[in-house]
């Protein structure tokens, strides 16, 4: 059985759709241009503290038609709703599972 080629660039979670997946590589805050309102530090770190961190495994496991928001994301054995621009802080190393 042929592999699937990884994608070596972590692309956010919020550009993964149902079934998709992989690795936490990073948690973007302050204003990296992704979170555009002045809580955003304050949404990186509130992803961190509920198991956003990086090494563990994600997957979108269902989303909202239409418009895809919010999405439900597993991360380790628990199931968060995000909002997709919450989920654009999230960095994923899609594959990596």
């Amino acid at each position: 059985m042929d592999a699937k080629p990884l994608n070596p660039e972590p692309v956010p979670l919020a550009t993964l759709r149902k079934g998709s997946g992989g690795l936490v590589v990073a948690v973007l805050e302050g204003d990296a241009g992704i979170v555009s309102d002045e809580a955003g530090a304050t949404i990186g770190r509130r992803l961190v503290e509920i198991g956003f961190v990086p090494g563990e495994r994600v997957r979108v496991i269902e989303e909202v038609w239409p418009g895809g928001d919010p999405m439900a994301v597993r991360v380790g054995s628990t199931v968060f709703a995000l909002r997709r621009r919450e989920a654009r802080s999230v960095l994923v190393q899609v594959g990596r599972e």
